[in-house]
């Protein structure tokens, strides 16, 4: 299984803490791309939308994440597009430019993708700090087989343990709803406060479909 995580990234403050994130995962195994969606090819200049996704790729220093600046009219299509050609299992947003320090808050482009997207989405929370993984916690169905799985296999690599409390934990991970079509990502209006509350990082699996890392998987 792929384990290519597309990083939404245009240089800003919380697409940062996105970057700050991704470290995170790939500690975990997940092999980093940077993108960056142009909307209007004839007003942006390619150049430096390459260069902003250099200096985001050094901020990672010896991690050698790719870059990909991407031509599309809508972020969240274009993101799907890229996630599709790359095989990507993940996309990694910073939180709402609006959301306070220390929260999460998905901005349009993951809102969309939540709904119905066929990829899973982390979101990191405002002003995200890299701090050790001690705790995972796990909002989902016992028959949820994708984020249970997804979140035993980062407990093993972290040597975390992992809780059914959104609260006080370093990493939580987020199942759809037993409805959402296979592959897809589908939330309650449980999940989505839980989301809203969060203060840490956030992961949503898509229906079926494990988020998989260097770890072995964890089985149900």
């Amino acid at each position: 299984m792929s384990r290519t995580t597309i990083v939404s990234y245009d240089g800003t403050a919380n697409d940062a803490d996105a970057l700050t994130f991704a470290r995170v995962l790939a500690d975990a195994g997940a092999e980093l791309i940077l993108a960056y969606v142009r909307h209007d090819p004839a007003a942006d200049d390619a150049a430096a939308a390459q260069r902003l996704l250099d200096r985001g790729a050094e901020a990672l220093g010896d991690l050698h994440a790719q870059t990909r600046v991407v031509i599309h009219a809508s972020t969240t299509e274009g993101l799907r597009e890229l996630a599709r050609q790359e095989d990507a299992q993940l996309i990694v947003f910073g939180s709402d430019y609006r959301t306070p320090v220390g929260r999460v808050a998905p901005q349009h482009s993951a809102e969309k993708l939540l709904d119905g997207g066929p990829v899973a989405i982390a979101i990191a929370p405002a002003g995200y700090e890299q701090r050790p993984v001690h705790a995972i916690g796990l909002l989902a169905g016992l028959d949820d087989e994708a984020a249970i799985d997804t979140a035993h296999a980062l407990a093993n690599h972290f040597g975390a343990i992992v809780t059914d409390s959104g609260h006080g934990v370093d990493l939580l991970i987020v199942g759809s709803r037993p409805e959402a079509r296979p592959g897809r990502t589908l939330l309650s209006a449980h999940t989505e406060g839980a989301i809203s509350g969060a203060s840490a990082p956030v992961i949503v699996t898509t229906r079926g479909v494990a988020v998989d890392f260097r770890s072995e998987l964890y089985i149900a």
